[in-house]
């Protein structure tokens, strides 16, 4: 039990120096011998589990009924044709939901958590599958635990973990050994554990187990399969599949009455109410709007969006309001110390040597970091914070780096957080302790008493801290980003490493100056989001100014728009603020509590919210949002848990591009659903109206099987990844309560229903004149072509079909090519033409099936030039 021996013995046992870390090459031999640091994954749905849930719907069983009656009754060609089509449609669904079901695992490996990790004396990034019992691991605020391990550091370290303990408040950690026998989780505090999670502080641990060996893989027999997850389309689209369902089996109910009354045979009318049935209800649909938001979330991929909750595809396309942090999203998150102030404001590239307080101030602000630096043949490599980061860079173009002050030989720390806006180390300097403390200057101001000059160290004045300040503001008013430095010498430590006893009695020794330059794209991105109906707004730790600066230089604020900052927030109501949210662009010197409240106030006046965040705390806003971006380089493993969607490029750009996307997406559902309830409707039409008259059914349940489950299919599936139309994004968002049928779109498709019924009526009628077999002949090729041809018209409920351009989706084309092919197979080929109950038609009586078939064109264009 690790946790029963000291932090020493537990290296020594794992045979590593906590300060080396592993060597690359014993590291990867343990990879060998003991396997991934993964839990066993469930097996997944075997192949032919998969085929047998095809035909698992209750409309399948009422086809499967309909041929056994056909078998019962002779009609063996029917049920072998029924049954064939049945058999196809289940591999096309296998095929299409294998698809996706790759699509989703890809998605799954590009969501692979990291750690950071010491090999060979260098802080690495690697995934956390490739960690072995041994390896030294950083833990840093926001962090999942990757795997079990015994803490050999530990300042100000709180762990959660309630998935293992069920208790949710954070565990204090530390490095002693643990004196209690057989202790609980929960009391092993010198223990971090698998998928626990880092509120706050900072530590390493050697990793003393993996994979299925942690204390969470000895449970993950209990833990429960993700269920897949239905966006509110597909379940508001299969509540209105039931409620067709229901309505035809009214439908099949008035048929058989009627027919009863008309004295038509008790067969005839079975086969005419499973034929009405087979109508009424679009079989292919819920397949086709899953095929479609799968084909969506990859090409979001493409589009460096990763989407971890698939309702969120659908709201994008209604996000009206777009949060977004300024850091990294807005800006290029490659920040440079440009500027430094002692006295007066120095070009950091101007200098030639330092004086003994810029080195002061040049090695507090190494001292006082958690990122580091290492040298490989490319160049230096830099990990962590890009604030941190930036600010060893500049002491390493002095010389002044973490070896050379023996940084990483700390005695404490004092994390920062996000509330007092300081971080504080102490380390041990010629006999005495050195307290090196970083962050924004008002605060720091705050906790000194003296000040840094060219005499030494005297009390700091009034004006001082005015002169410091107004130094700040004018800094940031060119939208550069100032840290302050201090410290302080003591002789011994208190008991407590709090912040009221570390950071007091400072010396102020002067500030930086660091730029993070505004991401090209992004003011082309914003212009996009305003002409889209969307408000943008930053949020931004920033001083008010800084941030005033670049939201103006982005596009973001104008003249007259307003800006708000966290102190200004906090003595507002909620009713003052719910008054005041409508105007306000920019957030300045937030915290996440202020986001969290900036979220609901928003969401109250009805807007749906996109929220971006990187951090631990800032969790609880992004699940308040409506939709929750994480970053993706910069974000912690809390807040990408916490997100619907991750930007791997952490850039504003890419949640405008998906919210195009998502747009794109639901028009083209939609544009799916309008060509299917349209088709069926004109199937109904054709049938219903012929029994009512008297006349013989002019289609077989065959016929309506065949065009439903194979002509359809194609051009459904085709629409769903047509291009985005040319206004998608000058268009204000969608109201999220508009149902997928509003819009006057439910009326739409019954006009077009009754125009394709009305044309393959007219087929059937003209056909009779002939024979029986001629006019379902007929009936059948115009229904088929009419509706193909009608894919095109539902393209753009307004644009002409040769504005958009025949070619300019080339798999409609391809799908309306493989259906008309299997069309001319079935009446071309005689042993099919024959087995559909067919024949073979005059060329008069074909080319007036083709005429009615583009009648639905040249209708839907007159139609579309009259509402110009």
């Amino acid at each position: 039990m690790f946790y029963t021996i000291t932090k020493e013995k537990t290296c020594e046992q794992l045979s590593v120096d906590a300060h080396v870390g592993l060597d690359p090459a014993v590291a990867a031999q343990r990879l060998i011998e003991n396997g991934p640091n993964a839990l066993m994954q469930e097996a997944a749905m075997p192949s032919w589990k998969r085929f047998i849930k095809q035909f698992e719907d209750v409309m399948i069983w009422i086809l499967i009924a309909a041929a056994a009656i056909s078998f019962f009754t002779h009609e063996f060609t029917d049920g072998f044709i029924i049954l064939a089509i049945l058999l196809l449609n289940g591999v096309l669904g296998f095929v299409q939901e294998n698809n996706a079901e790759k699509s989703m695992q890809a998605l799954k490996q590009m969501q692979i958590p990291s750690a950071q990790v010491l090999r060979g004396g260098e802080l690495l990034r690697l995934p956390s599958a490739d960690l072995v019992k041994g390896d030294i691991v950083q833990l840093n605020s926001g962090d999942v635990v990757p795997a079990d391990g015994r803490l050999i550091e530990a300042a100000g370290l709180k762990i959660e973990e309630a998935q293992l303990t069920g208790e949710s408040v954070p565990v204090d950690k530390q490095t002693q050994v643990v004196e209690k026998e057989n202790p609980p989780i929960g009391d092993r505090n010198n223990m971090a554990y698998a998928t626990s999670r880092v509120s706050s502080g900072r530590g390493r641990m050697v990793v003393t187990q993996t994979g299925m060996n942690t204390e969470i893989g000895v449970i993950a027999g209990l833990l429960s399969r993700e269920e897949e997850e239905k966006t509110p389309l597909q379940i508001r689209l299969a509540e209105m599949g039931k409620m067709l369902g229901i309505g035809a089996v009214g439908i099949c109910v008035l048929i058989f009455v009627i027919g009863w009354f008309q004295g038509r045979e008790l067969f005839e009318l079975l086969m005419i109410s499973i034929s009405l049935a087979v109508a009424a209800i679009p079989e292919g649909l819920p397949a086709i709007v899953t095929i479609v938001l799968a084909m969506g979330v990859k090409r979001m991929i493409k589009a460096n969006a990763i989407v971890r909750k698939l309702p969120a595809v659908e709201t994008l396309g209604a996000a009206s309001v777009i949060c977004s942090d300024k850091t990294g999203t807005l800006t290029q998150n490659k920040m440079t110390v440009t500027h430094m102030v002692i006295d007066e404001r120095i070009d950091i590239a101007e200098i030639d040597t330092l004086d003994d307080r810029s080195r002061m101030l040049i090695e507090t602000a190494v001292y006082c970091n958690d990122a580091g630096l290492s040298r490989t043949d490319e160049g230096n490599v830099v990990v962590g914070d890009p604030t941190e980061t930036a600010l060893l860079v500049m002491g390493e173009s002095f010389g002044i780096n973490q070896g050379s002050l023996k940084a990483g030989n700390r005695k404490g720390e004092i994390p920062f957080d996000s509330d007092r806006k300081l971080m504080s180390t102490i380390h041990d300097n010629k006999g005495q302790y050195l307290v090196s403390v970083k962050g924004a200057a008002d605060q720091l101001l705050e906790r000194c008493d003296h000040v840094m000059t060219s005499e030494g160290s005297r009390a700091i004045t009034e004006a001082d801290k005015t002169r410091i300040i107004n130094d700040v503001r004018e800094l940031s008013k060119e939208a550069l980003r100032v840290l302050g430095y201090a410290c302080r010498r003591v002789e011994q430590l208190p008991g407590q490493l709090t912040s009221d006893a570390i950071e007091r009695d400072l010396v102020f020794i002067g500030l930086t100056a660091m730029m993070d330059p505004p991401r090209e794209e992004v003011k082309d991105a914003i212009a996009t989001a305003h002409a889209a109906g969307i408000r943008v707004i930053m949020i931004t730790g920033d001083y008010k100014d800084t941030a005033v600066a670049i939201a103006k230089e982005l596009g973001i604020m104008s003249d007259g728009d307003q800006a708000l900052s966290g102190s200004e927030l906090d003595v507002l109501s909620d009713p003052a603020f719910l008054k005041k949210v409508e105007h306000i662009l920019v957030y300045a010197r937030v915290s996440p509590s202020h986001k969290v409240r900036i979220v609901k106030a928003l969401k109250q006046t009805g807007k749906i919210v996109a929220m971006t965040g990187d951090g631990v705390n800032d969790a609880p806003a992004l699940k308040g949002a409506d939709i929750g971006c994480a970053m993706g380089i910069a974000g912690t493993d809390v807040a990408k848990e916490a997100s619907d969607l991750i930007l791997t490029d952490d850039n504003f750009s890419t949640i405008v591009a998906a919210v195009k996307e998502g747009r794109t997406i639901y028009d083209n559902i939609r544009k799916s659903v309008t060509f299917l309830l349209s088709s069926n409707i004109g199937e109904i039409i054709t049938l219903l109206a012929a029994i009512i008259v008297g006349w013989e059914a002019p289609l077989l349940a065959i016929h309506i099987l065949w065009i439903n489950l194979i002509t359809d299919s194609f051009p459904a599936l085709a629409l769903g990844v047509e291009p985005p139309e040319k206004g998608v994004m000058a268009r204000k968002p969608r109201q999220p309560e508009t149902p997928i049928l509003g819009d006057g779109i439910a009326g739409t498709i019954v006009l077009q229903g009754v125009m394709i019924g009305v044309l393959s009526l007219t087929a059937f009628i003209i056909g009779r004149q002939t024979d029986l077999a001629t006019a379902r002949t007929m009936t059948f090729i115009t229904l088929s072509l009419s509706q193909l041809i009608h894919s095109y018209n539902v393209r753009s409920r307004s644009m002409s079909i040769f504005e958009l351009g025949f070619f300019s989706n080339p798999y409609l084309n391809l799908g309306v090519l493989v259906s008309l092919t299997c069309l001319l197979t079935v009446y071309g080929v005689p042993v099919f033409r024959v087995m559909f109950k067919l024949t073979w038609l005059p060329w008069t009586s074909f080319l007036t099936c083709v005429g009615l078939g583009f009648m639905t064109l040249v209708i839907i264009e007159i139609s579309k030039r009259i509402r110009l």
